[in-house]
């Protein structure tokens, strides 16, 4: 092998790294290169330009990727590749390169210093110094240097030689990059590359690379974005060309229709379910596109993709707390679940989510099932009996179910912990260990007395399970913090978990001895999937005992994860009963409301049964829930935001693009689709547009389903540009060659919009479906959508009446709005002086600021760009001054004093 590198190529750090490791275990020539920078020489031949490192295989073959590189040599060492390992790998292309690139080239380049350099890289270092002090582990996978390890290690290496560049309340990351840094063979390839001339080695390198571009602070406005399309080869133009030329004689036949869906030998079968909502409340925003709005999405989706897909939900009616919201509400258990089904299926209903069945775990065959997997696992052995302490209160007369409890969070000190979990911390607790615990019936303090109860032997499952996610998880889909969550609770070791309660609403358990008992409902309510299924089709076990040909989507907000991903399969692996277990496991980060949490009891925030009294149709409720939707981070819903979204993205830019599309065909062409003699630049449209659309379908096979939003509006604006550069409305006037030009832009940007309205399809369903049937769409284009761009409206195609699709919302309605449901909230404004009593705050709580200043510094750059109310904007201005003022103080610096406008 022989491994080419150049003093001065960043890329080259970590890949000399990995090698030193794998001495010994190949021969190795590694050729040191200064002139590749310079562009004189090409070690690969297939390459265009010179690119280093590179590993030339005995094989003769070439590896040219830095991460494939040092995997290449970790493989040498033995290392066995992991999962967690993959996902560092991902987030360093994803995300620390692009921010550690922009902050090498001011340093480097434009000579900049400080917080201008450490500004764009601070948020990744955080995240690296967060994720090692929540694992408690040296090392980026674990207790031993990883593949990880050397990459990372090796990007950061040229800004944090430095200390000025590695802040010292990261004690985490210090003491990682400091262990790394002290290994020989990182020290000999620090040496190698950057010939103790630090990171000033890197500018020749630096200086051929374009300027970065910083996504933080780019305002939004109504005008078209200047991107920078794709370069395109000859091939993908003629492919694009050839697909649109075939048009409607490409699209397959339609899939039959079934009823019930049953999954069919030979086709992809794709099972959806969204987390099944407590029945004894209505969900609010949050909730919604924590899981049914987002499943919604994905099997609306699936649906074009022609995959047989059936997608299920329903509400979850037993346990505690539907029997704590019957004593409130004065109602029987299944009053109140009776009532509140009603609700959530109105709920679903009005935004449009198209559930193939929606059922309810209270049912007979819930509990034949249950009670199944139940026995077979007490046969084979994995089910304990136990006693434990529980809290019992005397005045009731009864023991306490874990949600008939309240107290203080032995973890975190929230004061208002429920006896099962923490809704501050999301640390599962049990009832006993609260501080102060009161009855939440009759406000008494409990006492702790002995009871016996049955457990599910999560220990003895474990090794299990670790088989079943070793199968599973590599390649799939599972979001990263669905498999964070199981890999720590695993990494902590399972321990046996309590699978009965003492209440009376729940599934029984049918064991001697435990007669007055119930399962609980964690045990249970995952089993509900499968008792919906089996109300819906007797034919059930086709999809709940075929993990072979079914493949299985479950949607959820992260809480719900080690129900779904540790629970549910320990029980299901127990029982042996070949079930079907999640393939892709989707779990969002939580949804806030404004600056705070929602709350029904202090008015905070919008409800389900709320949102449809707005005003606002349904279909924005979910385009901007599904903009915002919290992938990788919490996110915040903002009456502001969602103002300037629905004005700029989807009246200026969607709704824009499709009206005037189809209004030229009605004006210039009384209504039927002219004909179309494409140019070299047209053609390169229909591919620049054909890879947005295939980028579009590959984020949603991934399940990226608010970055493949961004892949329609993204096609909108290619629209825009492309009628505002050729301007029909003034070649119509003028000659032949003109009109015909007119005529051209005009049907190719009417089908764009006719692509438009299918990809919107699994957003915006109704809108979808009002633009189909403007543009007379064929009921074939409707229903599927291939990966190719067609030309499905062709010559001579007469289309219906064009109307504008969307609605300004104006300031004056978003502001009552906010007023509201904005409860306590609205009435009160920050109050910065809680913050300055503290000298200096924690790094997470410096990061949640800096993340607020660069969000209300959007809003203002936004409302401006719009041009709005000046009272409007100076509202904003005072929050960013006001959170500017807190950032300072928790950084423990003086507040800046207000800046006035010098007098000229």
């Amino acid at each position: 092998m022989r491994l080419f590198v150049s003093e001065g190529a960043p890329g080259c750090l970590p890949v000399l790294a990995a090698a030193g490791r794998a001495r010994g275990r190949a021969e190795l020539l590694i050729t040191c290169n200064p002139s590749t920078l310079g562009g004189r020489d090409c070690v690969v031949p297939f390459l265009t330009r010179p690119k280093v490192p590179v590993l030339q295989l005995d094989s003769g073959n070439y590896l040219f990727s830095t991460s494939a590189i040092c995997r290449y040599f970790f493989l040498l060492s033995g290392w066995e590749q992991d999962d967690l390992t993959n996902q560092w790998l991902e987030w360093e292309a994803t995300e620390l390169q692009p921010a550690l690139s922009a902050a090498l080239y001011y340093l480097v380049v434009q000579g900049k210093k400080g917080e201008d350099v450490l500004g764009s890289v601070r948020r990744a270092l955080t995240y690296i110094d967060h994720s090692l002090s929540r694992q408690n582990c040296p090392f980026l996978a674990g207790e031993t240097e990883s593949l990880a390890d050397i990459v990372l290690w090796g990007a950061l290496y040229p800004l944090l030689q430095d200390p000025a560049y590695l802040p010292e309340e990261l004690s985490a990351l210090h003491s990682w990059f400091q262990t790394l840094s002290t290994q020989e063979p990182c020290q000999r390839a620090a040496e190698t590359v950057l010939k103790q001339q630090g990171v000033l080695a890197l500018r020749p390198y630096l200086q051929k690379q374009p300027q970065p571009s910083s996504p933080e602070g780019r305002a939004v406005t109504n005008e078209p974005e200047e991107e920078e399309l794709a370069t395109l080869s000859e091939e993908e133009i003629a492919m694009a060309v050839t697909a649109w030329e075939n048009g409607l004689e490409s699209l397959p036949p339609l899939r039959p229709q079934q009823n019930p869906v049953l999954p069919v030998t030979g086709e992809r079968n794709v099972l959806i379910t969204s987390a099944l909502p407590y029945v004894n409340n209505v969900p609010h925003l949050g909730n919604i596109i924590g899981c049914v709005l987002s499943a919604d999405v994905f099997a609306r989706y699936s649906r074009l993709r022609q995959w047989n897909t059936l997608y299920l939900c329903g509400t979850d009616e037993y346990g505690t707390a539907t029997e704590t919201k019957a004593m409130e509400e004065g109602l029987t258990p299944q009053e109140i679940c009776d009532k509140y089904h009603i609700i959530h299926a109105d709920i679903y209903r009005w935004f449009n989510i198209s559930f193939d069945t929606f059922g309810r775990t209270t049912t007979p065959q819930q509990t034949k099932i249950t009670q199944d997997i139940f026995q077979r696992l007490l046969t084979r052995g994995f089910v304990l009996q136990d006693t434990v302490e529980q809290l019992r209160c005397e005045r009731c007369a009864r023991f306490l179910a874990d949600r008939f409890v309240e107290g203080v969070c032995p973890f975190c000190g929230y004061e208002e912990a429920r006896g099962d979990q923490c809704d501050k911390c999301g640390k599962l607790i049990n009832a006993v260990e609260l501080k102060k615990p009161q009855c939440k019936v009759c406000r008494s303090c409990p006492v702790v007395q002995s009871t016996h109860h049955l457990f599910l032997d999560l220990p003895k499952l474990e090794k299990r399970l670790e088989e079943w996610l070793g199968r599973t998880l590599p390649g799939s889909d599972w979001t990263p913090n669905a498999r964070f969550i199981t890999r720590s609770w695993l990494r902590d070791g399972l321990k046996p978990r309590c699978i009965t309660r003492d209440l009376k609403w729940g599934t029984p358990v049918p064991l001697e001895g435990f007669e007055d008992k119930v399962f609980y409902v964690w045990f249970d309510a995952t089993i509900g999937y499968l008792s919906i299924t089996a109300n819906y089709t007797d034919q059930w076990e086709r999809w709940w005992k075929n993990p072979e040909q079914v493949d299985l989507y479950q949607f959820m907000a992260k809480d719900n994860v080690p129900f779904h991903g540790i629970v549910f399969p320990c029980s299901a692996l127990g029982a042996e009963d070949n079930y079907t277990l999640v393939s892709h496991l989707i779990a969002t980060e939580y949804l806030n409301y404004e600056d705070g949490k929602f709350s029904k009891s202090r008015g905070v925030g919008v409800f389900g049964d709320m949102a449809q009294d707005t005003g606002i149709p349904a279909d924005i409720w979910r385009f901007y829930l599904l903009y915002i939707r919290p992938e990788g981070q919490d996110s915040a819903f903002s009456w502001t935001d969602l103002l300037l979204k629905n004005n700029s993205e989807l009246l200026n830019n969607l709704g824009n693009f499709i009206n005037r599309a189809g209004m030229f065909v009605s004006k210039f062409f009384g209504g039927y689709v002219p004909e179309m003699v494409l140019t070299p630049d047209d053609q390169r449209l229909l591919a620049h547009v054909t890879l947005e659309l295939q980028r579009y379908h590959q984020l949603l096979e991934k399940v990226r389903i608010r970055d493949a939003l961004r892949s329609i509006l993204t096609i909108s604006r290619h629209g825009n540009q492309y009628i505002q550069v050729n301007e029909p409305w003034k070649r119509i006037k003028g000659s032949e060659a003109d009109r015909q030009r007119a005529g051209t832009v005009t049907g190719l940007a009417v089908n764009i919009a006719a692509l438009l309205s299918v990809m919107l399809q699994p957003y915006m369903p109704t809108v979808s479906a009002t633009i189909q049937a403007q543009l007379q769409l064929p009921p074939p284009a409707c229903s599927i959508l291939l990966t190719n761009f067609l030309c499905t409206l062709p010559a001579g195609h007469q289309i219906g009446t064009v109307s504008p699709l969307f609605q300004k919302l104006e300031n004056d309605q978003i502001e009552s709005l906010r007023q509201r449901f904005g409860g306590g909230q609205a009435k009160t404004s920050p109050k910065p002086a809680v913050i300055e009593t503290v000298t200096t705050a924690g790094p997470q709580q410096i990061q949640a600021l800096m993340d607020e200043v660069t969000k209300q510094g959007n809003i203002v750059r936004e409302l401006k760009a719009q041009k709005a109310d000046k009272n409007q904007v100076a509202a904003e201005v005072a929050k960013l001054l006001d959170l500017k003022k807190q950032l300072a103080v928790a950084e423990g610096k003086p507040p800046e004093a207000p800046k006035g406008k010098k007098k000229k």
